[in-house]
């Protein structure tokens, strides 16, 4: 082979999914019977989903349906980001948010793996919220992809692969 194989690891979310399955989420909390007459809402507030019931049981069915709505639309909940319930007032409220590229200590983590588990002509790189992987050999590279689908503290994808 001529030259290096690469391919880039990102963590990115399609926002009009997140966007579809909190309108989702929102007319079925406005149908269902049990969400009736406890103030159960969901919404975006700024870059955050803000979800309020009056009690916390409740607040945290709110979530539920939200993730089963997230999982419906294929994204994954690793990069769902939630709190924990607080009370407000007298209500509870929940906020939640989606998060976009690989964190500095998640690279580094994703670096350590690839530096132990994969094949030795495999190099790997930060670049701001991605890493770059490059080897000479397509299959090594193949081999590194497998090793990081395992990743769990992350939704990883990879794109740009080039030869």
């Amino acid at each position: 082979m001529a030259g290096e194989s690469t391919f880039d690891v990102v963590s990115k979310v399609d926002k009009q999914e997140v966007a579809n399955a909190l309108n989702q989420s929102q007319k079925e909390i406005a149908q269902r019977y049990d969400f009736k007459g406890v103030g159960a809402e969901i919404d975006f507030s700024g870059e955050k989903i803000l979800m309020k019931a009056n009690s916390e049981d409740r607040v945290l069915a709110v979530l539920d349906v939200f993730q089963s709505k997230l999982i419906k639309r294929g994204i994954s909940l690793k990069s769902l980001d939630q709190g924990e319930p607080y009370p407000s007032g007298k209500e509870f409220r929940l906020e939640c948010s989606i998060k976009e590229g690989i964190a500095q200590d998640i690279a580094k983590k994703i670096n350590k793996i690839i530096r132990d588990e994969a094949p030795k002509s495999v190099k790997s790189q930060i670049q701001g919220d991605e890493l770059r992987v490059t080897s000479k050999s397509r299959d090594d590279l193949q081999e590194t992809m497998n090793i990081l689908k395992k990743f769990e503290e992350a939704d990883l994808q990879f794109v740009n692969f080039r030869s």
